[in-house]
């Protein structure tokens, strides 16, 4: 007999492909739901984000790192709140062609994240969708009674720093959508291979989790573009940033002396997924000490000021930037 095997039912498809994930309360998926009590002394920290294929990633992306990347935002989430992860739920609406192939492949992703990073896989939920394929993570980590980080909370005269670089996902986006431009023709293969990985695997920096928690008045990550973002963070409050601080790769770097336009998609682009803070004078060193044992590069790039209005990005030659669109937004 010839023909296509029969599809895995729900029970099925999850036996086989995420059953294998669960962690400690999950019960092996076989219940509705899970447990998870905090250690003592802690508070529980959640964070939810969703990719969607068309928007957040390319539908032939490989699929192990469509999964990689839907748990890596949120893991973000969770470092820039001071928080080291506990678990996740899975929401996983799958377009009508899904295939047996794609979903073995992104379950591997998915628990070779979640391994990496120690935050397993609680339960969920896997459904039909009448589009695109969506990937929705639920994400818990956990924080010292009261240590959770705020975005909001900076005060005049803190020190804004970043971890990282800042643009290669925007600028990897960009040579996907625009691989023949002049510029991205003139870059070498491993500046190309890096800017185009940095897009597709987001690292989360849950590394510098603890200097965060201790050092920093506000924080938030950066993923809809270091612009947009550091205005929300700063609600009612100003800042400048000096441009030649923000630290680049040698990749982003190289694709700006080519078309230096790229500087506003690199700012203000989105999909970094570095951590954006603030810290008091008194404390900078503590902070760039603890970072650096952490193995995370950190860099100071501005002021927070006591006026209102957005914040300026001053050139070296001291004029201001402006930008033409601030943030990712999806409406």
């Amino acid at each position: 007999m010839s023909g296509k095997a029969p599809r895995l039912s729900e029970e099925g498809l999850i036996a086989r492909h995420f059953a294998p994930l669960a962690g400690p309360g999950a019960d092996g998926l076989r219940d509705d739901a899970a447990s998870l009590a905090p250690t003592p002394g802690h508070d529980l920290v959640l964070t939810v984000d969703a990719v969607v294929a068309g928007v957040h990633y390319f539908p032939d992306d490989p699929p192990a790192s469509v999964a990689a990347k839907a748990l890596a935002v949120n893991l973000s989430d969770l470092a820039a709140k001071g928080a080291a992860p506990r678990g996740f739920l899975l929401t996983l609406a799958l377009s009508p062609d899904w295939t047996e192939d794609w979903l073995a492949a992104f379950a591997g992703g998915l628990g070779a994240a979640a391994a990496r990073h120690g935050c397993p896989l609680l339960g969920g939920d896997t459904v039909r969708a009448a589009g695109p394929t969506l990937v929705s993570v639920t994400a818990f980590g956990e924080v010292p009674a009261g240590g959770i980080v705020r975005r909001g909370t900076a005060r005049p005269g803190d020190v804004i720093c970043v971890s990282g670089t800042i643009g290669d996902a925007a600028l990897g986006l960009r040579l996907r959508l625009e691989p023949e431009a002049a510029w991205a023709r003139a870059l070498t293969p491993e500046d190309r291979a890096h800017l185009a990985d940095r897009y597709l695997h987001p690292r989360p920096r849950l590394a510098l989790a603890p200097a965060i928690r201790r050092c920093a008045t506000a924080a938030m990550d950066v993923s809809d573009g270091l612009v947009g973002d550091l205005a929300k963070m700063l609600p009612g409050r100003g800042a400048t940033v000096e441009i030649a601080a923000v630290p680049l790769s040698p990749a982003a770097a190289a694709a700006i002396r080519l078309a230096p336009d790229l500087i506003d998609a690199a700012l203000s682009g989105g999909d970094d997924y570095e951590i954006l803070c603030t810290v008091a004078p008194r404390d900078l060193d503590a902070f760039r000490a603890a970072a650096a044992e952490a193995g995370v590069p950190v860099a100071a790039i501005g002021t927070v000021a006591a006026g209102e209005g957005a914040p300026l990005f001053r050139e070296p030659d001291g004029g201001v930037r402006r930008f033409a669109r601030g943030a990712f937004s999806h409406f």
